[in-house]
């Protein structure tokens, strides 16, 4: 008789205790020792496995985004753009494929309050026919820093101080005194949006610019945003304080309740595209992230919607395991010259590498879902089973082959090995704008944070001295109100 014939179909459907090895487990309540009372054995060997293995059920938390949650469902086309690009994902309205998103808070650590005022991560896992796309935005379409070189300390300035663990507006507002091109991204920060009510109820942006690639090989720049149907809602201080006192999970739990119930989020992509034979025509580098691009401009063109129709089934395997790549790309999208993008291609897969392993590629939430091939070999925690002669390439005995050349982008790079900064920084346009598009109120509790951040006592004059000059050459009289109510005098 086969052994095997009647074995479980699931390693989890043996009806008792089991080691990791398969064998029964007549008592998993007591240790083995020497007499009722102990000492205990070393050789208890379940006992053993059953501690080593609790001791190391924590994997690294994220050193950004470690707070988040996820949620699978779908991305349905809803407008013909393949004029645009060959993405075989995007090819005509009707067409759906598969995605897992996680949302996040940026700074705090993985067990913070989901109340913080804190930047978002929207990031969108598409499992495309030809691979994985990773869209990994945040709610905010700006970014603090232009160039990945400050990107360490800019996390690190926003972490708690190092010797109290507490997170202190002065280290933020020294460092960032130092970079104008943050003050865009501040205006995002202080406002209302700096804490969305729940996951549902945020935007989310690309950040970045990459580039659109038709099958004819034209090449376009495109922003990718995510706009909510049930509209963005956001909590004011008194709010949060409230919300996080009842419950600091909340928007955790606002996801999932919600999609238990059917009450599914759903999203509408929309693109903003740019010749880049244009984009010499305006006063800021459309590559720069610290920048948006107008809409009156170069309009939203909507594209698909994002439903998020079904609960996770594990936290630990499809959040915490659950891994982004902005190098994950498909034919008919490229990078662009984005100097972050460029960085992030490296660092994360470089950090995923750290948290969970060369092969976190192989964890199935991670894993693309179409048939895939290469000789990635061995490994720590490789758990793949091959049983193939040839792990190399050429080789006459294997049929594999390349895959059919897809376009992208050919522009030719010219220039001298340097380090500066962009041309056209423009640091301050912008924020004005967006300061002067709100309601008084609006403005008012804006003006409020920024004054009460400060305040800080060990924010030096000098420092608030600088933050003054720049509001007010973002709005002369934004400044001129922030600096009655810090009772300093304007040096603009």
């Amino acid at each position: 008789m086969d052994p095997y014939k009647h074995r479980p179909s699931s390693a989890f459907d043996t009806p008792f205790w089991t080691t990791n090895s398969g064998a029964p487990v007549w008592n998993n309540d007591s240790s083995l020792t020497v007499g009722s009372r102990g000492p205990v054995l070393l050789e208890d060997y379940h006992l053993v496995e059953k501690l080593a293995t609790f001791d190391r059920e924590r994997i690294p938390e994220r050193v950004v985004h470690a707070r988040g949650a996820s949620a699978k469902g779908f991305f349905e086309v809803t407008h013909d753009i393949s004029q645009l690009t060959c993405a075989d994902f995007l090819r005509a309205p009707g067409v759906q494929t598969p995605v897992i998103v996680r949302f996040s808070t940026v700074i705090h650590e993985r067990g913070s309050p989901e109340t913080l005022r804190d930047p978002r991560g929207f990031a969108v896992k598409f499992y495309t026919r030809e691979g994985n796309f990773d869209l990994v935005g945040n709610n905010f379409p700006v970014f603090f820093v232009r160039d990945a070189m400050k990107f360490p300390d800019a996390i690190r300035a926003f972490k708690p101080n190092p010797k109290s663990h507490i997170q202190e507006n002065w280290r933020i507002l020294d460092f960032f005194s130092h970079l104008p091109e943050s003050l865009h991204t501040f205006a995002f920060f202080y406002d209302d949006l700096g804490i969305p009510q729940d996951y549902r109820h945020m935007e989310g942006s690309s950040v970045h610019a990459y580039t659109l690639i038709s099958k004819a090989g034209k090449v376009h720049y495109v922003k990718f945003h995510w706009k909510p149907t049930c509209g963005v809602k956001c909590l004011l201080e008194d709010e949060a304080i409230k919300v996080g006192g009842a419950n600091h999970s909340h928007a955790t739990k606002d996801l999932y309740d919600s999609i238990a119930a059917g009450n599914y989020p759903e999203w509408k992509l929309y693109i903003q595209t740019m010749d880049p034979d244009h984009e010499d025509r305006f006063d800021f580098d459309p590559l720069d992230l610290t920048k948006t691009w107008p809409e009156d401009i170069l309009p939203l063109q909507p594209v698909g919607r994002l439903v998020l129709n079904k609960n996770i089934d594990n936290f630990f395997a499809e959040n915490e395991q659950l891994a982004f790549n902005p190098a994950f790309v498909v034919p008919g999208i490229y990078y662009s010259d984005d100097k972050m993008l460029q960085t992030r291609i490296f660092a994360y897969s470089d950090t995923q590498r750290h948290r969970l392993g060369p092969n976190y590629m192989q964890l199935p939430v991670n894993a693309p879902k179409c048939p895939h091939h290469n000789n990635h070999q061995d490994g720590f925690m490789n758990f793949m089973h091959r049983d193939e002669e040839v792990n190399y390439f050429p080789s006459r005995y294997d049929p594999v082959r390349h895959a059919e050349r897809f376009p992208i982008p050919s522009n030719i790079l010219t220039g001298k090995r340097e380090r500066r900064v962009i041309e056209k920084e423009n640091n301050f346009k912008q924020p004005g704008e967006r300061y002067r598009s709100w309601a008084p109120d609006r403005q008012e509790r804006f003006i409020r944070r920024c004054v009460d951040a400060l305040s800080d006592p060990r924010v030096s004059h000098e420092i608030r001295s600088i933050w003054i000059s720049y509001w007010s050459q973002a709005d002369k009289s934004l400044g001129q109100k922030i600096a009655t109510r810090l009772n300093v005098r304007p040096s603009i």
